[in-house]
């Protein structure tokens, strides 16, 4: 709505579907292509762990809207500077705007930037976006933040906030006192990371190759030769687990699967024992 019907777009493959939706429900993203599973008009930036989960911008095509998720979802991976402060040059020689998606800001537990605005250069091209939605299970409660710099401007120097303010004011009344007062609440840490950690072990001392679960709260596992909605019937089946197929997040996450740290401490030992008896 901000940016408009005509622009081009580019995001992670995988990354969270709603980005792709989105672009499809404004207009951006042409038909389905059935043999490849990408929507025309996109510009799918592979991520996964032949290129550290960063995309190679050097063969990366301009476009006017980069969506970049960190850490990622499905994948865990948190950005690093390096490849933070490449996004910002790249976005800058290109007169791209970045959509930084930080949800799982909070997971970060190295030194790995938390926002793009860490990164020198990045009001210039950036917007991020946050949410109270992972670190404090407010899915339903819709309590987040956009920050949108003074510095970032249109080719033509009209301040992007301005835009942003109206559609804001005119589209939303805010998030309510309640919504707010059980954000500040949940400003603490919690159990999501040894949970994380458990699962991370199961599935890499039963061989897999694991990627996630440090920075953020999902595990991304690596089933070669396996398709990754058959694998997400058979154990559901067998052991009543629900994961997630990779599939889902786009074609980069065929012969993934998605598991969640998210949960009880009980029920993810639980699971870890099930997975390690079916696996």
């Amino acid at each position: 709505m901000l940016l408009g019907s005509n622009m081009t777009v580019a995001m992670q493959d995988p990354s969270f579907p709603a980005y792709i939706d989105s672009g499809i429900i404004v207009g951006q993203a042409d038909e389905l292509e059935e043999e490849t599973g990408k929507y025309g008009n996109i510009i799918y930036l592979n991520c996964g762990p032949e290129n550290n989960f960063f995309p190679d911008l050097s063969t990366t095509p301009r476009t006017d809207i980069t969506f970049f998720y960190s850490p990622n979802n499905p994948t865990g991976h948190a950005a690093s500077w390096q490849q933070l402060k490449q996004l910002v040059v790249f976005a800058k020689a290109n007169g791209s705007i970045i959509v930084y998606d930080s949800a799982y800001a909070a997971y970060i537990t190295d030194e790995n930037p938390r926002s793009i605005f860490e990164i020198h250069g990045a009001k210039e091209v950036a917007i991020e976006i946050s949410s109270f939605s992972k670190f404090a299970g407010f899915t339903g409660v819709r309590l987040g933040w956009t920050v949108v710099p003074e510095e970032l401007l249109y080719s033509n120097e009209f301040p992007v906030i301005k835009d942003f303010n109206r559609i804001v004011c005119t589209c939303s009344n805010g998030a309510s006192n309640i919504a707010q007062a059980g954000g500040l609440a949940c400003l603490s840490t919690d159990g999501y990371q040894e949970n994380a950690k458990i699962l991370v072990d199961v599935f890499s001392s039963l061989g897999f190759n694991v990627y996630g679960g440090k920075n953020a709260p999902y595990i991304w596992v690596h089933f070669p030769g396996l398709s990754s909605r058959n694998l997400f019937s058979e154990i559901l089946e067998k052991t009543n687990i629900v994961t997630v197929p990779g599939r889902g997040f786009g074609p980069g996450g065929e012969e993934y699967i998605r598991v969640s740290a998210f949960g009880r401490r009980e029920r993810v030992l639980e699971a870890s024992r099930r997975l390690k008896n079916f696996l």
